[in-house]
């Protein structure tokens, strides 16, 4: 039976190379490949293993789409000057401007594999907007793939990459971008089922993205997964403190909804350690004194500020013990 699982699971998935910035061009890496890949980690002596993986929702909707996706890179960059060097980075509701700026910043090139380069490759689907991942050149990559979520209107999937620890441990990195909205039979009820399956495939698995919790029942749809919520188990509850969407949000939409704790931080494993969890983004706004000015002439009836997302980042730092 679960020989007959594993090949189900096998099945669905959406194998798709990842990308390195190598003689002024970006081209792709199999997991075959030797390219640039690194050798620290063929280590069998290694006892510990530290990374941290940073998730940030930019709002698709939302104008100036290339100021705001600027202002929002280099404030991720800022958080990294005192990193561990093992950091993957996640993105959701990415839309193809945004895939073309990530790969202009010098620092993505020196140091991260991307993903994705364009949306038309391996989104499917998901033509307007979909997840992109940056993952530490420090990291060996094994695999990168996707699973498309059988029962989703929006086209949802789950982008999945496989890290090679020492001892031919497996570290399963997810983004994902859940259902939206609310709805009488809730999709994401399946969408987290199955994002957990491949998470626990692994040693140690961790998802980070827009869980779109914005019902009761989504609060419990970890647990009922084998899945730990990062801000739980660092001491937090469910209320105001931990919201993660709202504060910059539109006007009209705040007040509709509320706040809400949308996006997590999931992780799975009995070798997996919490060392911390915080949010990172409150507040920053585009970078330039004219496209603030025109960004709040354009939405200044609905916009308080000229922030760059109606997200909050999450942040989770880990630590793998053999």
């Amino acid at each position: 039976m679960a020989d007959n699982n594993d090949q189900e699971l096998e099945s669905q998935k959406a194998y798709q190379p990842y990308y390195t910035f190598l003689n002024d061009v970006w081209k792709p890496v199999s997991s075959s490949s030797s390219l640039d890949k690194p050798t620290s980690q063929d280590d069998t002596s290694q006892s510990e293993f530290l990374f941290s993986i940073l998730s940030w929702n930019i709002d698709f909707q939302r104008e100036f789409s290339e100021p705001r996706m600027k202002a929002a890179l280099n404030h991720v960059h800022s958080l990294l000057l005192n990193n561990t060097p093992n950091t993957i980075i996640v993105f959701q509701e990415m839309e193809e401007v945004d895939l073309r700026i990530i790969q202009q910043q010098q620092w993505v090139r020196d140091g991260f594999w991307m993903t994705d380069l364009t949306k038309m490759m391996f989104w499917g689907l998901m033509k307007q907007k979909g997840t992109v991942m940056l993952i530490s050149k420090s990291l060996n990559i094994k695999n990168v793939f996707r699973v498309h979520y059988d029962n989703t209107e929006m086209q949802r999937d789950g982008l999945f990459v496989d890290v090679e620890l020492c001892n031919g441990r497996l570290l399963r990195v997810c983004t994902t971008h859940l259902e939206s909205l609310r709805a009488k039979i809730p999709k994401r009820l399946g969408q987290m089922t199955t994002t957990a399956k491949y998470l626990k495939q692994a040693d140690v698995g961790v998802v980070a993205g827009d869980m779109n919790a914005i019902q009761d029942f989504d609060s419990e749809l970890p647990k009922e997964n084998g899945l730990k919520d990062a801000y739980l188990e660092s001491g937090g509850v469910e209320g105001d403190e931990g919201m993660t969407w709202g504060q910059m949000a539109f006007k009209i939409q705040r007040k509709q909804f509320g706040l809400t704790r949308m996006d997590k931080v999931l992780y799975c494993g009995r070798w997996a350690e919490l060392k911390g969890f915080g949010w990172f983004g409150e507040g920053v706004e585009v970078e330039g004194e004219d496209e603030k000015r025109e960004m709040m002439e354009e939405l200044g009836e609905e916009l308080e500020r000229p922030w760059v997302t109606d997200h909050l980042g999450v942040r989770g730092d880990f630590r793998i013990v053999f």
